[in-house]
C-alpha cells in the first residue's frame, strides 16, 4: 500500500498537537492486512497522556486525515496512544529527563557477562553518542551504538 510520507502527515497534524498541548512524539504506519496509523503522544504535564486527551486527538484529527488522505484511498485504522512508561529512549529529551533516574539497558554484546541491566543514567552526550551510567557504584559509559534499548525502569512497587 502506498502512502504519504510520515513527515508529511506530521505537519499537517501539529498545528493540532499545539493546540492540545501536547507533542507527536512519533508516528508509525503498520501495513498488512490490518493498516494501522499510530500517532503517539507526549507531555511534560503532570500525569502525561490520558485517554481523554487521546480522545480529544482523535477526535480532532479525523477530518483532516480524512482530507489529506495519507493511504491515498485504501482503509486503514487510526490509533492514538501514549508511547507508554516502557518507551525506548529516542530523542535527547528523553535521555535529558531521565537523567539521575533509573534505566533498563538491553545491549547486543554483554558488559562484564551481562546484556541486560540496570543502572542510573548520570549522562548523556549526544555529540560523543554515548550515555555514561551507575551500575551498583561502578560509573562508565557506553556508545549508543551498543545499545538495543534504554528506557525508564519501572518498579511495581
Amino acid at each position: 500500500m502506498k502512502v504519504k510520507p510520515i513527515e508529511e502527515i506530521q505537519s499537517v497534524l501539529q498545528p493540532v498537537a499545539e493546540t492540545i498541548g501536547v507533542e507527536i512524539y512519533e508516528i508509525v504506519f503498520k501495513q498488512g492486512k490490518n493498516p494501522a496509523l499510530t500517532i503517539y503522544l507526549d507531555t511534560e504535564r503532570e500525569g502525561g497522556i490520558d485517554l481523554d486527551t487521546c480522545e480529544k486527538f482523535h477526535n480532532a484529527v479525523d477530518p483532516i486525515l480524512d482530507e489529506l488522505d495519507p493511504t491515498f484511498g485504501q482503509p486503514y485504522t487510526l490509533n492514538v496512544s501514549s508511547p507508554g512508561l516502557d518507551r525506548p529512549f529516542k530523542k535527547e529529551r528523553d535521555f535529558m529527563r531521565n537523567i539521575g533516574k533509573k534505566v533498563e539497558i538491553k545491549l547486543y554484546a554483554p558488559h562484564k557477562g551481562e546484556k541486560f541491566f540496570e543502572a542510573i543514567l548520570l549522562a548523556y552526550n549526544p555529540l560523543a553518542g554515548n550515555v555514561e551510567v551507575d551500575k551498583n557504584g561502578e560509573i562508565f559509559k557506553l556508545n549508543l551504538t551498543q545499545i538495543i534499548k534504554i528506557s525508564q525502569a519501572i518498579d511495581f512497587e
